[in-house]
């Protein structure tokens, strides 16, 4: 029978995503049958799966870890923000409409079903399914009608292993508190814990750990160093962008817009020698020096278009192109360049139209019908072929599209290049992650791609991930603690 464990943390952000592939990989490298599972997930980075849903990045890449195809099982409840209020709800990879969150938080409980459904269909053709938690256990006041923590641990019997952050500090404090407040139900679910980004000499935190142990009476796997190859991986969530990267002499520059969407298309551009990526925060202006900004996608166009107006930007991005700059658009980025943004039913806010940039001569019409699909395309200007991804509402069209970006399936034009060239605006995503697409379309700019293979280093720092698991966590005991389901 299928076992399973479930990785828990004190607080967003401590590792659980990068955890989970790296224990999937080290479980693969043992030889088990392994899959991901993350009962609900709040990102608006998302993957495409080949039976055309949606899940979170962070399980695709753990499904990547595995050696499997992404599932929408691996993740059936999906939130993906696009107020501070409210957000799409993904079930089993379709969309169930936009929800405020304290509509969300009474229609929960009913997601339990459909929870456990894809949960248990996904557990069992495999040896063992590592399951990732959502935020943490210890935000004992959403525990009523929880799918996410102990909710689901409790409901599918998967015991829990807790991890706590010591890089933020008080990490103490964090795994003994996490006891201290949760149901003893709840806590007796719990087989131990785990510290993750440990910097500096692991044995000065043995009082600490012994502490934490006796305290909780919770037995500890292990003391993870910080991972230095962590940036090599697709992160999911946009508060793990960061400054400048790269130092090549072709400088990129990605506006980070409130609701930025599938920004990990810009991954395999920061391992480029030849690149400089910056990621610009809010309250900073475009520099002046960029070759290239990319506006990213977005889960709200028409509100990231008037974040994008308020922070300046607009008038950067003229500035820039009057200095011969290019720009280019990915999904809702896209959709930005055009004339208008056509919403007649309302689905990003009031009913009506926006004023878009401008730049290039097209009209989006929103509809509520979502395109998710895998794309097989060619590059026009190069001939180069690509694969990709489309995830977004809405259709595009107008004069500029007689000069397509690429053309899918050899045939149909996708996406839009200006007259002058150099403003162009596409649909896809990942296509940055083809190695001859990327240095291609890099030589097309005056720049020499490297010899990198994307995927061939996403691979390889799952590996060392693993392997350093395997060196700082007694991962025999983790997972024996693993239970059958």
């Amino acid at each position: 029978m299928t076992r399973a464990l479930m990785i828990q943390g004190t607080g967003s952000n401590v590792g659980k995503s990068m955890l989970v592939a790296g224990l999937c990989r080290a479980a693969r490298a043992r030889g088990m049958t392994v899959a991901p599972f993350k009962p609900q997930n709040m990102s608006n980075n998302a993957a495409v799966t080949a039976d055309g849903g949606e899940i979170g990045r962070a399980q695709a890449l753990q499904a990547l870890a595995c050696g499997l195809e992404p599932m929408t099982d691996m993740n059936p409840v999906l939130l993906k923000p696009e107020t501070d209020t409210g957000a799409q709800v993904v079930v089993q990879g379709r969309a169930r409409g936009n929800w405020l969150a304290r509509d969300y938080t009474g229609e929960k409980p009913n997601l339990m079903a459909p929870v456990l459904q894809s949960f248990h269909r996904l557990a069992a053709p495999v040896d063992l399914v590592l399951v990732e938690g959502a935020g943490s256990p210890a935000e004992v006041n959403l525990r009523k009608g929880d799918i996410a923590n102990m909710g689901f641990a409790r409901a599918a019997g998967v015991p829990v292993v807790l991890v706590g952050d010591i890089d933020r500090g008080g990490v103490i404090a964090q795994i003994i508190g996490t006891q201290a407040v949760l149901d003893p139900a709840d806590a007796a679910m719990i087989r131990g814990f785990a510290i993750n980004k440990f910097r500096g000499d692991p044995r000065l935190f043995d009082d600490g750990y012994a502490l934490i142990a006796r305290t909780t009476g919770w037995p500890g796997f292990g003391v993870i160093p910080w991972f230095d190859g962590a940036h090599r991986l697709p992160a999911e969530d946009a508060v793990d962008l960061g400054g400048p990267q790269g130092s090549g002499g072709f400088h990129i520059a990605c506006p980070m817009l409130s609701r930025i969407a599938n920004f990990d298309d810009l991954d395999p551009l920061k391992l480029e020698p030849g690149v400089r990526l910056s990621m610009i925060p809010p309250g900073s202006p475009l520099p002046g020096d960029a070759d290239l900004v990319i506006l990213p996608g977005t889960k709200s166009t028409r509100g990231d278009l008037a974040f994008l107006r308020d922070q300046g930007w607009d008038v950067d991005l003229a500035a820039h192109l009057r200095r011969g700059g290019r720009v280019l658009g990915l999904c809702g980025g896209y959709q930005m360049l055009g004339k208008r943004i056509l919403d007649p039913e309302g689905l990003e806010g009031p009913a009506g139209e926006t004023e878009a940039l401008g730049l290039l001569d097209l009209e989006t019409t929103m509809a509520p019908q979502k395109t998710l699909t895998r794309v097989t395309a060619t590059h026009a200007a190069t001939g180069t072929p690509l694969h990709g991804y489309e995830i977004h509402i809405g259709q595009t069209d107008g004069p500029d599209r007689t000069r397509p970006f690429a053309l899918v399936d050899g045939a149909r034009p996708e996406g839009a290049v200006s007259a002058c060239g150099r403003i162009a605006g596409s649909y896809l995503h990942g296509l940055f992650g083809e190695d001859g697409f990327r240095r291609a379309w890099l030589a097309g700019l005056g720049v020499a791609g490297g010899p990198l293979s994307h995927g061939a280093a996403v691979e390889q720092t799952l590996d060392a991930l693993a392997r350093h698991l395997e060196t700082h966590m007694d991962l025999d005991a983790l997972f024996a603690a693993a239970d059958r389901v």
